[in-house]
């Protein structure tokens, strides 16, 4: 598949770009990327919620009432969880969600995630370009010039640059990552991917 490089004013440089087969025309695996963006949400969960059992509530050393003659099921302590105030039942505990995909999966999901985003026409390639300064509205006139305001866009770049990125940071529909460090999530989330030029060598290298 080819593909034309927009310069930053949305117009065509007159450079046209094949994208490798082997990333971008892959065999898809919607089992790969189920288990890559299942694991990259279970990962991100804390698992820090935490309900108190009967052992760990305060009180409930006296029995409440007599065991017998007052009408009601007989009681040991105020804090049974049949009690108000009581402790809970099964409740949740700490616990790790952690989930493990091995390398080969996720680099398969990776490549099914861009295989069907080309196949969509959801990628589109720019030119390389850098900030010399952090500027949020520099960043927005890219985006519309390149017809891309109100998609939610994924924009690959080749290195880390803190200007770019936090050009960026303040667009609710854009998500600046670079490019060997983008997760199958980060891609499927995405309406549009926008790689700059140099990326596509960085994802050749990470995926091919």
């Amino acid at each position: 598949m080819e593909l034309k490089v927009l310069n930053t004013g949305g117009s065509e440089t007159g450079e046209v770009v094949k994208l490798n087969e082997s990333v971008f025309a892959a065999e898809v695996s919607e089992h790969a990327m189920y288990l890559d963006v299942k694991s990259i949400m279970a990962n991100g969960r804390q698992g820090t919620h935490k309900v108190k059992n009967r052992s760990e509530v305060r009180g409930g050393g006296k029995k409440p009432y007599r065991q017998k003659g007052t009408g009601h099921a007989r009681q040991g302590s105020s804090r049974s969880p049949l009690m108000v105030g009581g402790g809970s039942i099964f409740g949740p505990q700490p616990r790790n969600y952690g989930l493990r995909v091995n390398k080969k999966v996720k680099k398969l999901a990776r490549r099914s995630a861009l295989t069907s985003k080309a196949q969509n026409g959801g990628i589109v390639v720019v030119e390389d370009f850098v900030f010399d300064e952090i500027k949020t509205r520099q960043m927005a006139e890219i985006l519309r010039n390149l017809g891309l305001e109100s998609k939610k866009t994924l924009m690959l770049m080749p290195e880390h640059s803190e200007n770019v990125i936090k050009s960026g940071r303040n667009i609710a529909s854009l998500n600046v990552v670079v490019a060997d460090k983008a997760s199958t999530y980060d891609i499927l989330d995405s309406q549009t991917v926008l790689v700059q030029k140099a990326a596509l060598k960085k994802i050749e290298e990470t995926l091919g």
